[in-house]
């Protein structure tokens, strides 16, 4: 092939254009998602701000800064972010694992659009935490609809295979330790006397030795189950925190308006954990994510679980993931499921025939629930349930191992991105990751499908070729004719 390049190597050149990352890449749709993506980088105008002017004839107002900015480095090609957010969640990289694995994997580089080897980084890590502040909601599920319709296109799975789904639940637990009350009322005295000392402000008392000898002295108590001890050490640091409060609310009128709002906020959060008892609802399980909710899934091994609820809705032939969606106020499973098949069918809305879901199979915490237009389907109305729907009923199961891969391959069993946005934008980019993982089989499994007929169609052609021979010349020479 030509080069005009002649001093480095092509990737067409190095890597076998069979695997299925590359030919993957060969198939999806990348112009159309770029067309979609682009207006969430379009250079926004300015308003601009008035100044006062001198001419000739007195004072005039103008405006300046309006407009649109030209300043600024050029954006990244949007395919080389977009193939970094597929590859992430496909293999369960981190931000920055994922740069690093691209420039040592020339599949990754053809997949997201490389023509040459590159052996440097092709961007910041936190390159990829502003795209995905740029694409939103709208953007990363743009990203799964496009697997769906490459699934589609290749003939993976037919379109009428859309309409019949699995909806299940699951929680996607976020980056935090396990909250404890003594280490709740450790951490927010620490966190005052950190914003007290960049603020130039000197406490009377940071109780630092005494705060690390109390929470030390609660592990070992709570450890021995001597609870009336530890009861009296949680009092003692709740009354050190509520002094180290007090003393720095007295020195807020002293601070810089960009510290003091910093300090209110904080001041804030720390006064919730100050005063929240065990029995109390609406508690904050972490200081630096008040967006974390405590769910139970009534697990024996994980009674509670700290991070929001996810609903995950897969085909009901092919498991394929069609719907993902987080669903902050750990609302009743029921009513989750208008907002899931809703969901489902916008994702669905470009696919060919433009499939909707009237099936849903799902497990008795959406018992209940009527979504119009749509047949629900579980076990607890089974003697009312006719044949076909009582196998149906036989591959509700079939959505849990996907959820257990989304959790230990995609990357959705802990969240590390920030807020609530990031409580929204990780499970649907972990669902793109899955079917990107899923295309890559069933590109083998087509494949396979195709070079077991030819061996089949060359086998049979042999077997023929070799009974005519043991056929007398005169039935061969009627053959023949």
């Amino acid at each position: 092939m030509t080069t005009p390049d002649f001093f480095r190597a092509r990737l067409d050149a190095m890597i076998d254009l069979r695997h299925p990352l590359a030919v993957l890449a060969t198939r999806m749709r990348w112009a159309e998602i770029e067309s979609a993506l682009a207006p969430c980088f379009v250079r926004q105008d300015r308003q601009g701000r008035p100044i006062e002017g001198l001419d000739p004839f007195g004072p005039t107002l103008q405006m300046t800064g309006a407009g649109t900015s030209a300043a600024g480095r050029p954006r990244l090609p949007i395919r080389l972010m977009v193939g970094l957010l597929y590859l992430k969640h496909a293999f369960g990289e981190s931000d920055e694992s994922v740069v690093q694995r691209w420039a040592e994997n020339p599949y990754w580089q053809f997949f997201c659009g490389g023509e040459y080897f590159e052996t440097r980084l092709p961007c910041d890590p936190s390159g990829l935490t502003r795209f995905r502040r740029a694409l939103g909601d709208a953007g990363v599920e743009e990203l799964l609809a496009k697997t769906i319709e490459t699934a589609v296109s290749m003939k993976a799975i037919a379109p009428k295979d859309l309409e019949r789904v699995i909806v299940d639940s699951t929680v996607q637990e976020k980056a935090i330790a396990f909250p404890t009350d003594s280490r709740l009322l450790d951490v927010a005295r620490r966190k005052l006397v950190l914003i007290a000392k960049r603020s130039g402000v000197v406490l009377r008392q940071t109780f630092e030795k005494e705060g690390r000898s109390l929470k030390r002295r609660a592990g070992g108590y709570a450890h021995a189950k001597q609870y009336r001890r530890l009861r009296r050490v949680l009092k003692r640091q709740r009354t050190i925190l509520g002094r180290v409060m007090r003393d720095l609310e007295r020195r807020l009128p002293t601070l810089a308006d960009g510290m003091k709002e910093i300090a209110t906020l904080w001041l804030e959060r720390a006064r919730r954990i100050h005063t929240q008892r065990p029995k109390d609802k609406n508690k904050l399980y972490a200081l630096h994510a008040p967006e974390v909710e405590c769910i139970g899934k009534g697990k024996a091994r994980q009674p509670y679980e700290f991070g929001v609820k996810v609903g995950i809705a897969t085909t009901e032939k092919g498991n394929l993931i069609v719907g993902a969606r987080a669903f902050p106020g750990n609302p009743y499973d029921g009513h989750t499921l208008t907002e899931q098949i809703e969901q489902a069918t916008i994702l669905m809305q470009e696919v060919q025939g433009t499939p909707k879901p009237h099936t849903a199979i799902v497990d008795l915490g959406y018992r209940g629930v009527e979504v119009p237009g749509v047949e629900i389907i579980h076990r607890g109305r089974i003697k009312s349930l006719s044949a076909k729907a009582r196998r149906l009923l036989k591959r509700r199961q079939a959505v849990e191992p996907v959820i257990g891969h989304l959790k230990d391959d995609c990357g959705l069993r802990r969240n590390w991105l920030k807020g609530s946005e990031g409580d929204v934008l990780h499970p649907v980019l972990c669902a793109a990751g899955y079917n990107l993982r899923w295309l890559m089989r069933a590109i083998v499994r087509l494949g396979l499908k195709a070079l077991f007929a030819l061996w089949l169609l060359v086998g049979m052609r042999g077997r023929l070729v070799s009974d005519e021979r043991s056929w007398p010349p005169g039935r061969r020479r009627k053959a023949a004719n």
